[in-house]
């Protein structure tokens, strides 16, 4: 049998274009041929599949590791297998090389257009059966490759052993390699046009291996979860929402385990009760998308399909979330669908060429971070980032998503110079593609999973964000309210003399409180990098820290907006955040810590019962100013409403002064009580309060009603009607 000496030596260094009409079964002649190509093997039998039984020899060819053979009186293929001898031991298998296609035309065709809204269900690695024989079923988009394989222990990362096939001007390619199960690892190796090889991981693969290993983990998608009407009432714009932002590597470690982190499954059992105590509603992870870098908290990601494997498996992430639902308690991730670092195992070139970024460094490297932008404008990529938010909520239960630095993608100058980037194309700096992006993922994950929400952590002044499609708007449900935070900040962070003169600060938020959909943030951002603890930007003596922060927590959770805590914070956590390091748990023996705590546990459980805390946060008709205008004081009052008209009046003293027979108006005549006070005992305060309250006809503040309040020290107070209460 002849053979073509330039296919061999093409299939012998990687470079045939189309190894599938060579290697296998195929007709020639009048004869059936098979050949495959072996590297290391000794000698090499056909067998027939059904019945074991040896139909030929293969011979080698030349001095390659091709081995090809006619099969004797048969004229139609049939399914066959390999008897392969390898110096060290004998194995039957299954020739990759026999099987067919593993995509249909239309999901080729779906894919290339970028409409395919869940292409994570066929490109990458599935474990399959075909033609009764199980295996694994790979794709992959390269569209400027030469060549594509499959590389991993199996093969001994030979990449000729697992040459795909083309699927054409898609630039998807393709094989099935039988014999493989979940936990095998794996890459694919690409030979650029150029002839440089590149090892790359899969960009869709499920599961990774733990830093610093980086191929991808043969893994099933995980099974499709129903869509349920109870989270979507618990993510409403009404729905009381209180979220505990949480870095699973640092909320608590084993010390007596070498330091370890808790797994998956650990935190579901420690993590889940203890934000369910707490009353927190959300629990909102930092990114949890394999990363190759610690201290990048996740916001580098590699595998953005790949629940981190520091802390489990895939399954066991979703076992986490189901605890949380089991305990009413909602699970949001952090998604990083802005940049990704260059490491060469990512998608940095992925194919020889500038696939996933921009080629031109002033749009494709972000300056700040040292990493690469999407090319949004190419609609394979939209579609893989698009159909990531949808995977992240099916697959999983998320919740719901929030944007990391989305004010990053929605200008082409962000932190650029002039010159430094470059105008689109009517001139402007906004990033048309990155906004059709974003616009596009919202409304898929609003089709596709009503139940779910996407926030935006977005610091400027683009207009309407959180507001829908079809008003113009980016499509979000929340914006973070950095403006309210960096304010508020800012004003509890000054001497309470010199509060006076900053009085507009704790006010402007209200300016703007309704323009969009706010959740207030105090966030991981707040506490690193040389900032400290909230607590420790609290001025004052030790008895004056705790009580400025009590009576910020108190105003925050007045404020109209969704509330967001990040872990530590609880309690006053002291020193600032770190990620390779536990919280400090010790503290909570101090009877101070303690207090932050069980008044963090009270604002929840306040913010639950009372409508007026929560069900207008995003609506003006929920709130009213009683007094803003008292500077000399340093004292903020306001009503929060429901939808019935019940109210909740919430007064804030931000100096140490208490306040005695302090009149504010007040619409409804009756007696008034507290529901919560920051200077009670129980917390650590003075334990100045109101035992009820009786309006008085005397009028203020524009009202025909009154109260005389006994204001405590830097704190904040929350009163109800009696009959209310």
């Amino acid at each position: 049998m002849t053979f073509d000496q330039a296919g061999v030596a093409a299939l012998m260094h990687g470079d045939h274009h189309d190894p599938f009409s060579v290697l296998g079964m195929h007709r020639q002649h009048g004869e059936l041929v098979v050949r495959a190509l072996l590297p290391g093997a000794v000698a090499v039998e056909l067998i027939e599949a059904k019945n074991g039984r040896r139909l030929a020899g293969l011979e080698r060819v030349d001095d390659s590791a091709v081995f090809a053979g006619v099969v004797p009186r048969r004229k139609n293929p049939f399914p066959y297998r390999l008897r392969v001898d390898w110096g060290t031991h004998r194995q039957d298998m299954d020739d990759p090389y026999r099987f067919g296609a593993v995509l249909g035309e239309m999901d080729v065709w779906l894919l290339s257009e970028g409409t395919h809204h869940r292409p994570y269900e066929k490109l990458g690695a599935h474990p399959a059966t075909l033609e009764g024989v199980a295996g694994v079923a790979f794709a992959v988009w390269a569209p400027n490759a030469r060549r594509v394989s499959v590389v991993g222990n199996f093969n001994n990362w030979d990449g000729r052993r697992h040459m795909m096939r083309s699927r054409g001007a898609s630039g998807v390619w393709e094989i099935f390699i039988p014999g493989l199960a979940a936990g095998d690892l794996y890459k694919f190796e690409i030979k650029a046009r150029g002839g440089e090889l590149l090892l790359k991981a899969d960009p869709f693969a499920f599961r990774a291996e733990l830093r610093p290993h980086t191929a991808s983990v043969v893994n099933s998608l995980p099974p499709l979860l129903p869509s349920l009407d109870a989270r979507r009432i618990a993510n409403a714009l009404d729905a009381p929402v209180s979220i505990y932002e949480v870095h699973l590597g640092s909320w608590r470690r084993v010390p007596e385990d070498g330091n370890r982190w808790l797994s998956y499954r650990e935190l579901a059992d420690q993590l889940v009760p203890y934000a369910k105590d707490l009353g927190f509603t959300h629990i909102e992870l930092m990114p949890v998308s394999e990363h190759p870098f610690d201290g990048s908290w996740g916001y580098q990601p590699t595998g953005m399909y790949a629940p981190t494997s520091r802390f489990g498996t895939p399954e066991d992430f979703r076992h986490f979330v189901e605890t949380a639902h089991a305990n009413g308690i909602g699970v949001l991730l952090d998604w990083v669908p802005g940049h990704f670092p260059a490491d060469k195992h990512g998608l940095a070139r992925f194919d020889g060429s500038h696939l996933y970024e921009h080629a031109d460094p002033r749009e494709g490297f972000h300056q700040d971070w040292n990493t690469l932008i999407y090319n949004y404008g190419r609609k394979e990529v939209l579609n893989y980032l698009a159909g990531n938010a949808l995977y992240w909520v099916e697959r999983f239960g998320i919740d719901g998503l929030r944007v990391d630095a989305v004010a990053s993608m929605l200008y082409r100058d962000y932190s650029r110079k002039e010159g430094e980037w470059i105008p689109n194309q009517f001139g402007g700096r906004e990033n048309l593609e990155a906004i059709e992006f974003l616009r596009r993922a919202n409304a898929l994950v609003c089709a596709e999973r009503p139940e779910a929400v996407m926030m935006a952590e977005e610091s400027t002044s683009f207009p309407n964000v959180s507001r829908p499609l079809e008003m113009n708007g980016l499509g979000f449900h929340y914006k973070w309210n950095m403006g309210w935070m960096n304010d508020t900040l800012k004003y509890m962070q000054e001497d309470p003399i010199n509060r006076k003169y900053h009085h507009d600060k704790m006010t402007f938020g209200l300016v703007y409180a309704f323009t969009e959909n706010f959740v207030l943030p105090l966030s991981h951002d707040e506490v690193v990098h040389g900032k400290g603890s909230i607590l420790a930007r609290m001025p004052g003596d030790d008895w004056q820290r705790f009580a400025n922060l009590r009576a910020y927590y108190g105003f925050m959770w007045g404020h109209p907006g969704k509330k967001l805590l990040f872990m530590g914070a609880e309690f006053a956590q002291a020193r600032e955040w770190n990620f390779d390091a536990s919280l400090d748990w010790h503290l909570l023996d101090q009877p101070r810590h303690r207090g932050v705590q069980q008044l963090v546990r009270d604002l929840n459980a306040v913010q639950r019962r009372y409508p007026a805390l929560h069900q207008l946060d995003v609506d003006a008709r929920g709130f009213e100013w009683i007094t803003h205008e008292d500077r000399d004081n340093s004292v903020f009052s306001f009503i929060r409403k429901d939808i019935d008209g019940n109210a909740v009046i919430v007064l804030s003293n931000f100096t140490p002064m208490p306040r005695h027979d302090y009149r504010i108006g007040a619409d409804q005549a009756g007696r008034w009580v507290e529901i919560l006070n920051t200077d009670d005992t129980r917390y650590g305060g003075s334990g100045l309060r109101n035992e009820g309250a009786q309006t008085e006809a005397v009028p203020a503040h524009g009202r025909a009603h009154s109260l005389r309040l006994s204001v405590p020290p830097l704190a904040t107070i929350m009163l109800v009607l009696e009959a209310q209460g």
